[in-house]
């Protein structure tokens, strides 16, 4: 079995970390990080989670809940995210979202490599679109058992002329002149909502993680309209997906108890109407009570999250002694 060379990471003796050198870009050297529990259990099944948008990988928790489940544990910080950020780029950005796939090819070879063949490729809201275009576009060369999407970003969460009008003709601009900024202009309300420092019950680093969304670049947006056209007009996804999400949408402007109980980022109908379409075998269930990352849920809902997961992957994964 291969041997990768890991160094600590940040979350602390449990983790360790494998950077991953990759093709220079527009803005100079690119990496991306492979996390992974450092006791891992003895399976051929795993788990490779991608993290969304100014996000990186530190939910400790979910870790442990794949390993008490059986399956290896892994995470990818994408190139300028989290781990993978370097001081000379602009944080997480692309111009096209398969910019992404060597990164994930990257780190599935590893996972192959190290003894892991039965693999769930799980991503959260940005990460999950990332991961639906990637097997649709890599399915006749990857080995991917199953995919688990946890509030997939599908569609822009603005009201219609922005989603119809000023979206696409922001989009057409960044084919021109891809590095002009804009501000994200997300609500804070829901990362106060997260961190231990405000509201929440969760501590991150608020550097990689902040509060206040980090700005984008038109080239991003444009990337991000791609990708949301492509699942509009319908994906052939061939590997079994779930797709979660909460059951409401936050709806009061300002802060509210709302963000504690319902999706404060996305509008859940979005993901609701367009999950069919990212391929033949789709499983769409909403959370009552569930936030925008579900597993960052109060703990009697992510609780139910992880019921319906693994109930779920059990019905569709092939059994491990028969797996390889």
């Amino acid at each position: 079995m291969a041997s990768f060379p890991y160094q600590p990471d940040v979350l602390g003796p449990d983790f360790e970390q494998h950077r991953i050198s990759q093709a220079s870009d527009y803005e100079g050297p690119v990496v991306c990080t492979l996390v992974r529990l450092r006791e891992q259990v003895p399976s051929p099944r795993a788990v490779l989670y991608v993290h969304g948008f100014t996000d990186y990988f530190f939910q400790r928790d979910m870790a442990l809940e794949f390993r008490r489940h059986g399956f290896r544990f892994y995470a990818l910080d994408l190139r300028k995210y989290g781990r993978s950020w370097l001081p000379h780029q602009t944080a997480n950005n692309v111009r096209d979202l398969a910019e992404y796939y060597a990164d994930l090819d990257a780190a599935l070879a590893i996972m192959r490599a190290e003894g892991s063949t039965t693999v769930v490729l799980s991503g959260h809201s940005t990460g999950g679109l990332i991961a639906a275009l990637y097997a649709h576009d890599r399915a006749p060369r990857t080995q991917l058992a199953a995919l688990f999407l946890n509030s997939p970003f599908l569609d822009m969460h603005q009201n219609w002329l922005n989603r119809n009008v000023g979206v696409p003709l922001a989009a057409r601009l960044g084919r021109v002149a891809p590095d002009i900024q804009l501000p994200a202009n997300l609500p804070t309300e829901y990362g106060r909502s997260l961190h231990r420092q405000y509201l929440g019950e969760w501590e991150y680093n608020l550097a990689w993680k902040p509060i206040e969304v980090f700005p984008v670049k038109l080239g991003w947006l444009r990337a991000i309209h791609a990708g949301h056209r492509r699942v509009a007009r319908g994906l052939s996804v061939p590997q079994p997906i779930l797709v979660l999400h909460s059951d409401k949408t936050v709806t009061q402007p300002g802060w509210s108890e709302q963000y504690f109980q319902a999706d404060g980022v996305l509008n859940v109908r979005h993901i609701r109407e367009l999950s069919p379409q990212l391929g033949p075998r789709v499983t769409v269930q909403a959370i009552p009570g569930g936030i925008h990352d579900l597993v960052l849920s109060r703990p009697a809902v992510r609780a139910q999250v992880y019921q319906v997961l693994f109930e779920w992957l059990a019905t569709v994964l092939p059994d491990p002694g028969q797996a390889g």
